[in-house]
């Protein structure tokens, strides 16, 4: 029980390193069964470039694509993006959409190198691709048997004749491999740089943001709850009503609009500390006061978890 309530615990500190370490490992896995159970090499002269490739680069794309399909940071950035659009101010400055694609992008990306870079180190997609690639054939049989580049496609195959053109397989996995570290010491790096640098650029203390962060997961709770409970009143006296023939009572539900300042992605002015949009939608001082876009407003990478979280029922699973 004891070990339960630390792995619970670590999963609550640390909820998007857990996060990022499960889709990693869930990406190493489906390379290594596609590469055994599903790829097979043409051995085809004409074939093997693309056949490759398509393993190596369409499964990181569709990844890539997926990551922007479950972040929620994407659909409160495009939900009623259009029709806000035809009214000044639409989705909101350039720079500021801008900088939230991009650390849309970088979240995006750990899946889709996870697998470009397992691959890499498996050798056997570059092994199939590079065989097919008539100007690195001309390259590596130079000096070679003269039927080499003719056998070279078949060597993934173990089919080659040539016996140089079989030798060069050792050499495409290790170029294979070394461009697979070469990728994963780039990612490291740059992560490790990125990271430093928006640190550095935090606005608020190590400690606040600690707070910070306890303060969104117990806004989204409650929010959850009175959401819950208000919508079953709603629907309640609505059906109520519906087969009584009689009037509604009154509720009291945020419009529209309210609904849509509250939706939109934050941004941190440090004249005001308020830790999201709802924070800030409730002291603004006019109940006519767009809480949107303000003078001094910025979007700061660090301060990004504050557009993930968000009302989830058994309906969006």
């Amino acid at each position: 029980m004891d070990k339960f309530q630390a792995v619970l615990n670590l999963h609550l500190q640390h909820p998007r390193v857990l996060g990022y370490g499960l889709v990693t490992l869930l990406t190493a896995g489906g390379e290594r069964l596609f590469s055994v159970a599903v790829f097979q090499c043409p051995c085809s002269a004409a074939w093997n470039l693309p056949y490759g490739l398509v393993f190596l680069l369409v499964p990181a794309l569709a990844l890539f694509l997926l990551g922007y399909v479950l972040s929620a940071r994407t659909w409160r950035l495009l939900t009623g993006c259009c029709a806000r659009g035809a009214r000044p101010g639409g989705c909101g400055p350039r720079l500021r959409a801008a900088l939230v694609c991009v650390q849309l992008s970088a979240t995006a990306a750990v899946a889709p190198l996870t697998w470009v870079a397992v691959a890499l180190l498996g050798g056997a997609f570059y092994e199939c691709a590079a065989s097919g690639s008539a100007p690195l054939a001309r390259l590596l049989c130079r000096g070679r048997d003269a039927a080499c580049e003719a056998q070279l496609p078949l060597a993934p195959c173990h089919q080659a004749r040539a016996p140089d053109a079989q030798d060069l397989l050792k050499e495409l996995k290790a170029q294979s491999q070394v461009l697979g570290w070469i990728l994963i010491a780039v990612v490291i790096t740059f992560l490790l740089i990125f990271t430093s640098i928006i640190r550095c650029l935090s606005p608020v203390s190590f400690l606040q943001l600690k707070f910070w962060k306890i303060y969104l997961e117990q806004e989204q709770q409650i929010l959850k709850s009175q959401a819950t409970e208000h919508a079953t009143e709603l629907a309640k006296e609505n059906v109520k009503c519906f087969f009584e023939c009689s009037h509604p009572k009154e509720y009291n539900t945020p419009s529209i609009r309210d609904w849509q300042q509250i939706s939109s992605l934050y941004t941190f002015n440090p004249k005001e500390q308020y830790y999201s949009m709802l924070h800030k939608y409730v002291h603004r001082a006019e109940k006519s006061e767009s809480i949107k876009s303000k003078e001094g407003d910025t979007v700061i990478p660090i301060l990004g978890f504050v557009d993930t979280p968000g009302m989830h029922t058994t309906a969006d699973l």
